[in-house]
């Protein structure tokens, strides 16, 4: 980094810097990969690349430069994961959205009118698996035109390719994503606030063993997918049905209590979940799993996810 002054003044210097775009940079890799590791191993290898190339610059651009090489390292990393071998269903790994979200300082200072998405729903499970089902360029497009608001000109020249091309990006992304669109998740208080009803309800029923108020709570097609990365007892697919999905979580339930548990709600991701910790080892059971749901039209729950895979939960360690 070749400013002017001594090594330790370019040292504070770079020091401020991190401090100021560390938060903004992880936001936006996190939500390009939907890794927690990836992102912040992306943002640690930006700010590595600015010391080795000596970029010279005002602290504005400077930022700008990190978020570009950001993005392509995010880019790269979501390539990586995605030729990886994984045991059983993937999920994100879930984290604590603070408030305000820094990645607002990403965002255009005009954003285009045809942004779609906001900040907050950006950061959501429900989309973060929407975005799934686009190639790693289409994912970075979306996000700079969608959610952060670029112009055409612009997210072009952040990426590195022409207008045509960005365009054509842009529009499959936006085409892959209209399932999601006719159901988006915006994660209003209201919603909270009905999620954490939801929720306090589920856990109550399987303290208690009430398999009647627990089924009482799913929607009649409710499916569940565990994420433990292959290091716990976990589904290897999808569970589908009202009464299976409540056997297996008061089963799993009735085992945990060998240990005793700890049950703390969390806003994770912007809606609340559960992350369950077991007091004493029980075996073959994840010493911590974090349950999340997703309800339907009628307040029902109709998709429950479980993070078992200690490597996602690092975020919740403190």
């Amino acid at each position: 980094m070749n400013t002017p002054g001594t090594s330790s003044e370019r040292s504070r210097a770079l020091d401020a810097l991190y401090a100021v775009q560390r938060g903004p940079l992880f936001g936006l890799a996190y939500r390009l990969t939907g890794d927690a590791e990836d992102a912040a191993d992306a943002v640690q290898e930006a700010f590595a690349r600015l010391v080795a190339t000596g970029v010279d610059a005002p602290p504005d651009q400077l930022g700008r430069w990190l978020a570009r090489v950001t993005t392509n390292l995010g880019i790269d990393a979501l390539r990586r994961r995605r030729r990886r071998a994984y045991s059983g269903p993937w999920l994100p790994s879930p984290i604590e959205i603070p408030a305000p979200d820094p990645i607002a300082l990403c965002a255009s200072e005009a954003p285009d009118p045809e942004r779609r998405y906001g900040l907050a729903e950006s950061a959501t499970y429900a989309f973060l698996l929407a975005l799934e089902v686009l190639s790693p360029r289409q994912r970075a497009v979306l996000l700079l035109r969608d959610v952060l608001g670029y112009n055409v000109r612009e997210a072009a020249d952040w990426l590195g390719t022409s207008e045509g091309s960005l365009r054509v990006l842009h529009l499959r992304a936006r085409r892959a994503l209209a399932a999601y669109d006719e159901e988006p998740c915006v994660p209003t208080p209201q919603l909270a606030s009905r999620h954490r009803a939801v929720l306090e309800r589920f856990l109550d029923s399987l303290q208690a063993q009430d398999s009647r108020a627990l089924e009482a709570l799913l929607a009649e097609d409710v499916a569940t997918l565990t994420d433990a990365a292959g290091e716990f007892t976990a589904l290897a697919t999808p569970l589908v049905g009202r009464e299976r999905v409540a056997r297996l979580y008061l089963m799993a339930a009735l085992h945990r209590r060998a240990g005793g548990t700890r049950q703390e709600i969390r806003s994770v991701n912007g809606l609340p979940a559960a992350l369950v910790t077991l007091l004493g080892p029980v075996r073959r059971q994840a010493p911590r799993s974090l349950l999340r749901c997703e309800l339907d039209a009628a307040g029902r729950i109709r998709l429950v996810h479980a993070v078992l895979a200690p490597r996602k939960l690092r975020a919740f360690d403190a």
